[in-house]
């Protein structure tokens, strides 16, 4: 006999997938009126999303990251807060400080709340400020909570972090350490735009027409959407090809390619795996899937280790590029 609870829940799963695929097109065509291409950026970005998880993104200044981040926060019509990252900013500025109030009691300290208190944080330049301030995004991104006076503040969900970041040659950045970018859950790489697209932007941008984005989901939706993620099956043999994967650009690991041991200092960790598999949970079902392939890891395999593989200077003398090397270990592990 069946319990109600359980038709329910599947009932309610049903119509969750069911809401996503519907806005699917929708959210791409609201995008598309203020994002030019882009099209892989954009779907890293809205998988993220919907597995909860954080998002770095990396391009040179003047490539729209920051009205992709505001746009998507519109979309699902979250509040969303943009914090610039400067050499000064002091990691009270992001969390928020207790000052001294006047009450009918007395004077009293009061927490007021800093902008990372939204559903979507857009950390501007994250690399332009000190590691000091960069690390007081660590316990916001990982525990979703920040302490001050040694007092819990419980963050509004959904949180996600996109923060973007200037390219490590550009003067007067700081590279992020590796404990903080291993929080972010893709790299997204966005590089200029084809003739055709470029010149699209440039008439839009230089006219008066501008189209108003419509909102598509709420924040309920979101969380919805990561409940419904969580709930995809994945085979053991493709857990076990992410894990593959990942133990393969490990430099001193048994089995590791020749190239691995050549060129990489430091290879991806188990959230890397992690990362893998929920982010294929995800594109299985922003597809239209119930189920998780091969395919589905390997493509989202660069915007998972482009952060987490570091290379030595052997690499970089031989012109060897971190694309290269998630290319190389593709071709070397077969599903």
């Amino acid at each position: 006999m069946s319990h109600p609870t359980e038709i329910s829940t599947t009932e309610r799963e049903s119509a969750t997938f069911q809401l996503l695929q519907e806005g699917r097109e929708t959210v791409k065509r609201e995008l598309g009126k203020v994002i030019i291409g882009q099209h892989a950026v954009v779907d890293q970005i809205l998988l993220a999303l919907i597995c909860g998880g954080h998002c770095l993104i990396t391009g040179a200044p003047g490539l729209a990251k920051t009205l992709l981040v505001k746009s998507v926060a519109q979309i699902f019509r979250l509040k969303f807060q943009r914090i610039q990252f400067t050499p000064d900013l002091m990691p009270a500025d992001i969390t928020g400080t207790e000052i001294l109030t006047e009450t009918p009691e007395g004077r009293t300290l009061t927490f007021v709340k800093g902008p990372v208190f939204a559903n979507i944080i857009l950390a501007d330049e994250i690399n332009r400020t000190p590691p000091k301030t960069q690390a007081a995004l660590l316990e916001a991104m990982q525990e979703h909570q920040v302490t001050a006076a040694g007092e819990r503040h419980i963050l509004t969900e959904p949180f996600f972090v996109l923060a973007t970041q200037n390219p490590l040659e550009m003067e007067g950045t700081y590279p992020l350490p590796e404990a903080q970018l291993d929080r972010f859950l893709f790299n997204v790489l966005i590089d200029y735009l084809p003739e055709d697209d470029e010149t699209t932007v440039v008439q839009q941008t230089t006219s008066r027409l501008s189209q108003p984005i419509v909102p598509v989901f709420s924040s309920e939706d979101v969380m919805a959407f990561q409940h419904l993620v969580s709930q995809v099956p994945v085979a053991e043999e493709v857990v076990r090809y992410a894990v593959r994967l990942t133990a393969a650009s490990r430099p001193g690991n048994e089995g590791a390619p020749e190239f691995v041991e050549e060129w990489i200092n430091w290879g991806a960790g188990t959230r890397a795996a992690q990362a893998l598999v929920l982010g294929a949970k995800a594109l299985a079902l922003w597809n239209g899937r119930a189920h998780v392939t091969h395919q589905d890891i390997r493509q989202l395999a660069p915007p998972v280790f482009r952060h987490r593989i570091l290379l030595n200077y052997r690499a970089e003398a031989e012109g060897a590029t971190v694309e290269h090397v998630i290319q190389r270990l593709l071709e070397g592990v077969k599903p």
